[in-house]
């Protein structure tokens, strides 16, 4: 009998075993997706200046989105990313945007060193695109990882706005009819872990040819450089 029981005791435990062992179990999800949100912050250059025109100052940039990540071989190491985000770029630059002369048109000039000015940039707020070849290290149960992310970025900008302060004097241009609501560029992130360091080179310009300063066109191209926060 004390043998009978001792059996029963000791079977009795085993299912309790067993059902610690798998709720200790990690799950793996073998068809996962990474990076799918995004946040980046960036240095702003211009480039294609017309003669005379400089930044001055700090200009940055703020970058947020979410970007689909469809994965196609069977590591899931590389992908096609397709997204939608939000940017806002500002620029501390010596371009002078103002009324012209004639009723709804737009003068452009060079602010010379003379003019002490205490404001002068321009900011515009734009929907983005991104399309992204993806390659990266990861794996199901590894969310530290070296990342490459190329492709372009298409963007339409729906605000712009242009100030100028001086002695007391503030001028305010919006919607600018010259500005190029469509832009386009290429894109590049590379990194590990969380943060990565992001490029962004506009291939279009902010300005069409009616936007001219003394017989040159406006022109001025995008470069933005800095970090890019990533994460499911």
């Amino acid at each position: 009998m004390k043998y009978f029981l001792l059996f029963v005791i000791c079977y009795s435990f085993i299912p309790l075993q067993a059902q610690e062992e798998v709720v200790g179990v990690q799950v793996i999800d073998s068809l996962y997706r990474e990076d799918q949100f995004y946040v980046g912050v960036s240095f702003n250059l211009l480039g294609d200046k017309p003669a005379g025109i400089s930044q001055s100052g700090f200009s940055g940039g703020l970058q947020t989105g979410f970007i689909r990540d469809m994965p196609f071989n069977i590591k899931r190491t590389k992908s096609i990313g397709v997204g939608i985000g939000v940017a806002a770029d500002t620029f501390n630059q010596n371009l002078f945007i103002g009324e012209g002369e004639n009723i709804n048109t737009i003068a452009y000039d060079v602010i010379t060193s003379d003019v002490n000015e205490d404001v002068n940039r321009f900011t515009y707020y734009s929907l983005e695109v991104p399309i992204e070849y993806r390659w990266r290290t990861s794996t199901p149960t590894d969310y530290s990882f070296w990342r490459i992310h190329a492709g372009v970025r298409f963007g339409y900008i729906f605000g712009f706005k242009s100030t100028f302060e001086n002695d007391g004097t503030t001028v305010e241009i919006r919607d600018i009819p010259e500005v190029n609501t469509f832009q386009y560029g290429l894109t590049l992130s590379f990194g590990y872990g969380t943060f990565n360091l992001q490029a962004y080179y506009g291939l279009s310009t902010l300005f069409d040819e009616n936007a001219v300063i003394r017989g040159e066109t406006v022109d001025l191209q995008v470069l933005r450089l800095g970090l890019q926060f990533s994460f499911l």
